[in-house]
């Protein structure tokens, strides 16, 4: 009947569909539901590590829950309670999109978090949090059973797959909590969902970016198994045997965010995003892989999630300054997707620094969060920015699935070191042209990727490239450069916040001003870079040229130079002159805009050093030449991406032959 009934879907209403699903054989889809949860259960305690209680005192569950249920309650705050209004009632109020008319139309995701948070608290009041959420979900329906991510009819509904897990997983883990004939509408509403948008549409891995694929193969399998119907969970299986078709070789990255998926860059590289790929893709193929026991993939993910693993920073941030989709690089990860804790937490029995990624993200979940919501960065309280609401929402979700397992995950601690934290020396991708370095407390990222991310009728979507020192990280400081898009814009406008005050990219960069139009390295997508490396210093050698946003090059002024990024011990020199020994018209400049927060103190030494005093040092920059800081409006230049104030220094290249001039980056104590 459902085979028979997905043929004809596109030409009945939405009432006959439904209907039609309604009208299935009630106790055979009644008893595959309670079957199937029983495996499925069986399925997850398959999962290798030993009980929370053996944990010793790590703090990762009491963390995870602690913060869980602050984020739970701060969401209740900003729920609508208004029964007499449909259109509201239920519905989460954003601090920060609301005032602009965005409504966020995945807020019923938190209907998952608020049932769990029922459950082990027994407050009523997070029980009646996810039942006005599921209710006011019915704004977003499509007459296919679609959901959109806006209250829009026509806005974009493949999220749909996302909310569909939500609401499977909150069925299949509490369902008991709600009456009889509500658990049966909510069943009857994941039903319609599935037959009448989901499968039809999630039919490979190219339907849209890699996330969604990656996210297909779960849900398939989870909801197959929470409704009892195989077509679904074979629909995974069948998706599944293409999986390792999208992964770079040899560093086995996952790509494809980007359209079409399978596009190279003129250099030859494929498009390739890090916030995706650790906080949506792996956790979704994680799940789909221990609910099939599938030891092969597994093994498979192991290695691809040790390469991922390499771009985490000390401090458990994730380095996506170079990534497709750097517009919505949050620093802890990505604006609106899950978080990397499921499927690193899950994997920490293959590789105890899978346990650590998922354990110092955490914490700076926690350090980024204010008033019981996520921010979308480090600095947003002290920039007074408000918080997207989605952060939290989404990222709660995870939280509550850990809590849900946390006598099946492996042990979860500290004890094994980051990649980055022990590295030493240089490694370069290939796939993507980046290269990571690291010599006693520095490291240092190196991006020369070209491949980008296109919409329909967005210009200018540019992340770190040209061969720009992309992150520059401290072990007693932390960051000290990070970069951000080359000219900040709402890729997706209801999924990201304006900027607030004036635009200033946060990435080092050569820059020159034609009438009123800025010229530099960071639109450069033919940059070279060369690596070297004595046992001493890192050397960086990187050929670049100014370009306009629009990638025209400067054509009547000085346009080709050499940087150099050299990388010891002690300190970071960076050195910039002209290609050839020319001497530009115009006045161009080695912009450095280091990381810094309202509040710390700077210090002019002279027109040749400055100071800026942080918690774990200061940081001093010194010259060749004179530095001036850039008058601002605040007493920092904040940036949405990633979420970070600097102190933006601007050193003018001297007019003498070859333009030559170094600063000098130390840090002490």
């Amino acid at each position: 009947m459902m085979n028979g009934l997905m043929t004809k879907l596109r030409s009945v209403s939405s009432e006959a569909l439904k209907n039609r699903i309604m009208n299935m054989d009630r106790r055979t889809f009644i008893n595959r539901t309670f079957l199937a949860s029983a495996g499925f259960a069986y399925a997850l305690s398959g999962c290798k590590g030993v009980a929370f209680e053996e944990l010793g005192a790590d703090g990762f569950n009491e963390l995870s829950y602690s913060l869980l249920k602050e984020w739970c309650d701060a969401m209740i705050e900003h729920q609508v309670n208004d029964p007499s209004d449909p259109k509201t009632h239920g519905m989460l109020r954003c601090p920060s999109c609301e005032p602009l008319g965005v409504v966020h139309g995945r807020c019923w995701d938190a209907m998952y978090p608020f049932m769990h948070m029922a459950k082990v608290t027994g407050e009523k009041k997070y029980l009646d949090a996810a039942i006005h959420a599921f209710e006011w979900s019915k704004n977003v329906d499509g007459e296919d059973g679609r959901w959109t991510n806006d209250l829009s009819p026509t806005s974009w509904a493949g999220t749909t797959v996302f909310a569909a897990i939500a609401l499977a997983e909150s069925i299949h883990y509490h369902g008991d909590l709600l009456p009889p004939a509500l658990l049966e509408e909510w069943k009857e509403r994941l039903a319609f969902a599935m037959e009448g948008y989901i499968y039809p549409t999630f039919t490979n891995f190219t339907y849209r970016n890699m996330n969604y694929g990656m996210t297909s193969l779960y849900a398939f399998n989870l909801i197959g198994r929470v409704l009892g119907e195989q077509k679904y969970i074979d629909r995974s299986r069948e998706l599944a045997k293409d999986v390792r078709n999208y992964f770079t070789k040899p560093n086995k990255i996952i790509f494809g965010e980007g359209k079409p998926t399978h596009r190279k860059s003129p250099k030859g590289l494929l498009q390739v995003d890090l916030g995706y790929n650790v906080e949506e893709s792996f956790n979704n193929l994680v799940l789909y892989a221990h609910l099939e026991k599938d030891e092969a993939l597994l093994q498979f993910i192991t290695e691809s999630m040790n390469c991922h693993l390499e771009f985490m920073l000390p401090d458990g941030a994730w380095d996506n300054s170079w990534g497709t989709r750097q517009a919505k690089w949050s620093y802890w990860g990505s604006r609106t997707s899950d978080g990397c804790q499921t499927g690193f937490s899950m994997m920490a029995d293959r590789n105890p620094a899978f346990g650590t990624a998922a354990f110092k993200n955490l914490e700076l979940l926690k350090q980024c969060t204010s008033n019981g919501l996520l921010h979308g960065g480090p600095h947003y309280v002290s920039h007074g920015v408000k918080p997207c609401i989605h952060h939290t929402f989404a990222h709660a979700k995870v939280l509550a699935y850990l809590q849900d397992h946390k006598h099946e995950i492996p042990r979860v601690d500290k004890s094994a070191p980051l990649p980055r934290a022990v590295a030493n020396g240089v490694k370069k991708f290939d796939e993507l042209d980046v290269t990571l370095a690291a010599r006693g407390p520095w490291r240092a990222t190196i991006s020369a990727y070209d491949s980008q991310y296109t919409r329909a009728r967005k210009r200018h979507i540019q992340q770190a490239t040209g061969g720009s020192l992309a992150v520059l990280y401290h072990d007693k400081v932390g960051t000290v450069f990070a970069a951000s898009m080359a000219k900040y814009m709402q890729v997706e406008p209801h999924n990201t916040q304006p900027q607030p005050g004036e635009e200033f990219a946060l990435t080092p960069r050569i820059e020159t001003v034609k009438d009123g139009l800025a010229f530099n390295n960071l639109y450069d997508l033919q940059a070279d870079v060369i690596a070297s490396d004595d046992g001493s210093a890192i050397r960086f050698d990187i050929r670049m040229g100014l370009y306009d946003l629009d990638y025209n090059k400067l054509d009547d002024d000085v346009a080709d130079y050499k940087v150099s990024y050299l990388i010891s011990g002690k300190a970071v020199t960076i050195e910039a002159e002209t290609a050839n020994g020319a001497v530009s018209k115009r006045a161009t400049n080695l912009v450095l805009p280091v990381i810094s927060s309202t509040g710390e103190p700077v210090k002019i030494v002279s027109d040749k050093r400055i100071d800026i005093k942080k918690p774990g040092g200061t940081v001093v920059v010194e010259s060749t030449t004179p530095m001036k800081i850039k008058e601002s409006a605040k007493e920092r230049i904040f940036n949405m991406v990633p979420g970070m104030e600097c102190l933006p220094i601007i050193m003018e290249l001297p007019k003498a032959e070859g333009m030559k001039a170094s600063c000098l980056i130390t840090v002490i104590a």
